[in-house]
């Protein structure tokens, strides 16, 4: 079977479970050809070369540590009529050269109208769907209802009306509309392989909020120690070890962490979740997802949901490492095993 699969530029998560599906899909022979934009791109190419085509994609701004509802508006509206010009190109191009018979989009729209205006069976697999398609049973506080309103608006808009759709979560949520199948997050083989032991550091993976506000908290607690991960630095600072990105090394800090620190991005946290790593979240702000992901591995029992990293909240985590270690113990999942399976059905 011929595949077109887009996969969107905004944050790595989409492009790592990406490649996971694409190496499956690959594996059971099907043709795969990808469209992407931005970093995701550039990550396709170099492992799918030939495969992937760049487009250009929505993206967000950012202003003192969150999404600028303002800003991220008119970012869109100044690129937008050169986007649009440079991905009807692409189109043209892709019109004439391949002939898919399914469209797989993981939040991604170019791939999605490309089978529309082709009549082409679409399916969606990401985890942003469970907002519109499931009923969230955590409590959604006043600040936070404009931004739900918000994002629902544009998960509903964005590819509706898909032959399927698989949303990828580590939490349970009840289903409200057909088509619809609720699978474990998607992990890459080098998590799936990694074997996690309970070491003595605590792993950080921060790319939005201030290297200040970092230092302060961390050196408030001399006895515990920090590798981070996510801020373009190789370099030691008392208790804080800040390295450059490397998947191995970041793999391996991972497994041996005794808990992780973030934002509230869906893969990083699926991935602390999937290892039995406590999680200590806290969501930039105006993202309702990352306001979702956090409460869940709340509510879950996995970690605790905080505004900041401050170290009365750093304290009180960790007082409770025991209690979140036993709740995730309960988390089972073999690997990609049941989408690859749902998925491999589906298909045929």
């Amino acid at each position: 079977m011929k595949i077109l699969y887009g996969v969107p530029g905004e944050g790595m998560g989409h492009a790592t479970r990406s490649k996971v599906i694409i190496d499956f899909l690959l594996q059971q022979k099907h043709e795969v050809q990808v469209v992407s934009s931005a970093r995701a791109y550039t990550f396709l190419n170099n492992h799918f070369p030939g495969r992937v085509h760049e487009i250009k994609g929505f993206h967000f701004a950012y202003k003192n540590s969150e999404v600028s509802k303002s800003g991220t508006f008119w970012l869109n509206l100044k690129t937008g009529p050169a986007n649009f010009i440079h991905n009807f190109s692409k189109y043209l191009k892709l019109d004439k050269q391949f002939h898919p018979d399914l469209v797989i989009s993981d939040f991604e729209s170019f791939a999605y109208y490309y089978a529309k205006l082709n009549r082409i069976k679409i399916i969606s697999i990401d985890n942003m769907q469970i907002m519109d398609r499931c009923k969230l049973t955590i409590p959604i506080p006043s600040e936070e209802q404009s931004n739900f309103r918000l994002a629902k608006g544009i998960v509903q808009a964005k590819v509706p009306n898909c032959a399927h759709y698989f949303i990828s979560t580590f939490f349970d949520a009840p289903i409200t509309k057909k088509n619809t199948t609720l699978v474990p997050p998607i992990v890459r083989d080098a998590i799936i392989a990694a074997k996690p032991v309970k070491g003595n550091h605590i792993i950080v993976y921060q790319t939005s909020g201030t290297l200040a506000t970092i230092k302060k908290a961390f050196h408030a607690l001399p006895n515990e120690q920090f590798i981070v991960y996510g801020m373009n630095r190789d370099e030691k600072d008392r208790n804080i070890q800040f390295k450059l990105f490397s998947e191995s090394g970041f793999v391996n800090d991972l497994a041996s962490s005794k808990a992780v620190i973030a934002n509230g991005g869906f893969s990083f946290i699926s991935e602390a979740v999937y290892l039995q790593k406590p999680v200590y979240s806290f969501p930039i702000k105006n993202q309702f997802e990352q306001y979702m992901n956090a409460a869940y591995i709340e509510q879950c029992g996995f970690g605790r949901h905080f505004t900041s990293p401050d170290a009365d909240s750093l304290k009180a985590f960790l007082y409770d490492l025991p209690f979140f270690e036993k709740q995730l113990q309960q988390h089972k999942q073999k690997g990609n095993e049941v989408l690859f399976a749902a998925l491999k059905k589906l298909l045929k």
